[in-house]
């Protein structure tokens, strides 16, 4: 009933939007001679910050076409190396002659956003990795049939590629999946498989949600699991090839995201009306990048959901040494040949500082000399993975660490 709801609102808007699309035609058509007063250039501004506020987001294309590599562009193609049915294994392969370099899997989060936003992480590691990426597919679109996603499918999918590209391997998670992955190279360990990858970047994740809690675990704790069912779980419209299947729904994630700083994002859309009645084009255009990126959501499968926050917000398996795979348990401590890097961002709202960086604490096996944490001064929650301070601060340590380990 939620979903309907939500596609109703939508549907019921539609003639508001052609009506908006009509109206700035006409006011800003160069023979009106509205167009040119400040009236009318108020009103075709209040247009276009109505129709980004509601308009839907199709999923964003990667738009990678090329990378600086050595102070020359060089031309990639991004490939599909897999295709399950709740993600896609993309490859970023650089065209012509080049060195060899370190191959790294990017293990993106299953959150609400699709895998694009990490655009800029893959970007700024293109110049000197091997870059590989875990592209989830919204669980909307993911037919009925091809059964239930759950937190040990998504290690089991993070075993099936680690397996496919090791052992020469270097893996990153950003956020979320922090905690899965870590699992996923502990059950590799525990195998004694060779596909272990030389070093595992932790970035913002939950590892231990107890060390340095957030409104957001704060949330998780204080509700039971049956809320989070009643609440937040929905079923997907018939119409959707994943008709039927039971998912927590990206609209309702993002309006969580923006209740978390929901001063800022007015704030941000009057800067945007400000900008267009000025004819700031440039501040405009990336106002709009930013918000065809972040209001771009999908679907998320209600097992997934409902098992993140039971496993890793609520009972803190992981950190209590009780999580298990399968019926087997995760040991971190077995990890001995993989290298550690945790990262934070000093504001990070989200994974505060203290959650990441007790992987450490976990991973008792390790040799000092095989581990490392990254506290990055001035950034939050996007920041750590996205902006000036990725590229430049925390993006070369990650690659120095890299290569340090391979």
């Amino acid at each position: 009933m939620l979903y309907s709801l939500y596609e109703f609102q939508h549907t019921a808007l539609m003639p508001w939007r052609i009506l908006s699309d009509v109206t700035r035609g006409v006011l800003t058509h160069p023979w009106v001679p509205a167009s040119y007063t400040q009236l009318g250039k108020s009103i075709v501004a209040g247009l276009d910050v109505l129709d980004s506020a509601t308009a839907r987001r199709p999923k964003p294309d990667w738009a990678i076409d090329e990378v600086a590599v050595g102070g020359r562009k060089v031309a990639v193609e991004m490939r599909v190396e897999l295709e399950k049915p709740f993600c896609r294994l993309l490859h970023f392969a650089k065209q012509g002659p080049r060195a060899l370099q370190p191959r790294v899997l990017v293990a993106a989060p299953m959150s609400g956003h699709h895998a694009t936003l990490l655009r800029g992480t893959v970007k700024a590691l293109l110049a000197d990795h091997d870059v590989w990426i875990t592209d989830w597919t919204d669980a909307r679109d993911v037919a009925l049939a091809d059964g239930p996603f759950g937190v040990d499918s998504y290690i089991d999918y993070l075993l099936e590629f680690m397996r496919r590209l090791g052992p020469e391997l270097h893996v990153i998670a950003v956020c979320q999946p922090a905690p899965l992955v870590l699992a996923a190279v502990s059950l590799l360990a525990q195998a004694d498989d060779p596909a272990q990858p030389r070093s595992m970047t932790l970035m913002g994740g939950p590892i231990d949600t107890t060390a340095a809690p957030t409104e957001v675990t704060r949330l998780a704790e204080t509700r039971p699991l049956s809320w989070f069912e009643k609440h937040l779980l929905t079923e997907v419209p018939s119409f959707y090839r994943g008709g039927g299947r039971v998912v927590y729904p990206g609209f309702l994630q993002l309006g969580g995201f923006i209740s978390m700083n929901a001063s800022r994002h007015f704030d941000a859309h009057l800067r945007f009306f400000r900008h267009l009645v000025r004819g700031d084009g440039d501040s405009a255009a990336q106002h709009r990048r930013f918000y065809d990126e972040y209001l771009a959501v999908m679907d998320v499968p209600a097992e997934y959901y409902i098992e993140t926050v039971d496993r890793i917000f609520q009972r803190h398996l992981l950190p209590r040494g009780e999580l298990d795979w399968r019926g087997v348990r995760v040991e971190p401590k077995a990890i001995e040949t993989t290298a550690l890097l945790t990262v934070e961002g000093e504001l990070d709202d989200i994974s505060a500082p203290g959650q990441t960086i007790a992987a450490h604490r976990l991973c008792s096996g390790l040799a000092a000399g095989k581990q490392q944490d990254l506290l990055q001064k001035g950034v939050g929650h996007y920041g750590i993975f996205n902006g000036r301070r990725w590229r430049e601060d925390i993006c070369p340590q990650i690659g120095a660490f890299i290569r340090e380990h391979d």
